[in-house]
C-alpha cells in the first residue's frame, strides 16, 4: 500500500514557541496581579480591630476592609461613619471609632444620653449609655469620635477633637471571621426620626 505524499501533516509548534507563549502568558497574568494590588492598595487598606471599644458593632480580632478614598473627590465625613485614623497620642497606631461631631457641631453629653447640636441620638448600637459628660464645640477641619462601646473607649471624650487630616478611611466591610462577613451600615438615627 502506497502512502500519499499529499497529504498534509498537521506542523508540530516547535518546543522553544511554546516555552515562549507560555513564559508571556505567565508574565502577563503576574503582571495584571501587580497591577489589581497596587491598584486595590491604592483604593482601600486591611485592618485588624485590636480592642473592644467598638463593641457590639466590631469585635476583637475581626479584619476589616477601609476605604482610603472615601473623603476625596467631594465627598465629606458623614454622622455616624465609622472610621480608621492614626492615633494623636500613638502616631504608629491606627484606631477605629464612629463620627458623632462634624465641624460647626455642638456635642453635649450628659445623663446618658449623646446631644448633637441640642437633639438626642437614638443609639442602639452601643454598648451601654456613657457614664460621664461634657460638651464640645467641633471647629473646623475636626471631628468629634467616640467608640461604640462608650465607657471603655479612648476617644475625643478623653484625648479632644480629631484632625480631619489624620483619616485613613471609611470602615465598609467586615471579611473575617466567616460568620461576620458584612457591610458596616452607619445606623446613626436622631430620636425625633423614630
Amino acid at each position: 500500500m502506497k502512502v500519499n505524499d499529499d497529504q498534509a501533516k498537521p506542523e508540530q509548534p516547535e518546543t522553544g514557541a511554546l516555552t515562549k507563549s507560555l513564559a508571556r502568558e505567565i508574565v502577563e497574568t503576574i503582571l495584571l496581579a501587580l497591577i489589581l494590588y497596587l491598584l486595590i492598595n491604592a483604593v482601600t487598606v486591611r485592618v485588624r480591630v485590636d480592642g473592644t471599644s467598638m463593641v457590639p458593632t466590631l469585635q476583637n480580632n475581626e479584619l476589616v476592609v477601609i476605604y482610603r478614598l472615601a473623603y476625596h473627590f467631594g465627598q465629606d465625613p458623614q454622622r455616624g461613619d465609622i472610621i480608621v485614623f492614626d492615633s494623636i497620642n500613638r502616631p504608629d497606631d491606627e484606631l477605629i471609632k464612629r463620627i458623632i461631631g462634624l465641624p460647626g457641631d455642638e456635642i453635649v453629653i450628659r445623663g446618658g444620653q449623646v446631644l448633637v447640636n441640642g437633639d438626642p441620638l437614638e443609639e442602639a448600637y452601643i454598648a451601654a449609655a456613657p457614664e460621664y459628660s461634657g460638651s464640645w464645640q467641633v471647629t473646623e477641619e475636626k471631628l468629634f469620635v467616640l467608640g461604640d462601646n462608650r465607657n471603655v473607649s479612648s476617644d475625643s471624650h478623653v484625648w479632644g477633637l480629631l484632625p480631619l487630616d489624620e483619616v485613613v478611611g471609611k470602615a465598609i466591610f467586615v471579611y473575617w471571621p466567616i460568620d461576620e462577613i458584612g457591610v458596616i451600615n452607619k445606623d446613626l438615627v436622631y430620636a425625633e426620626d423614630q
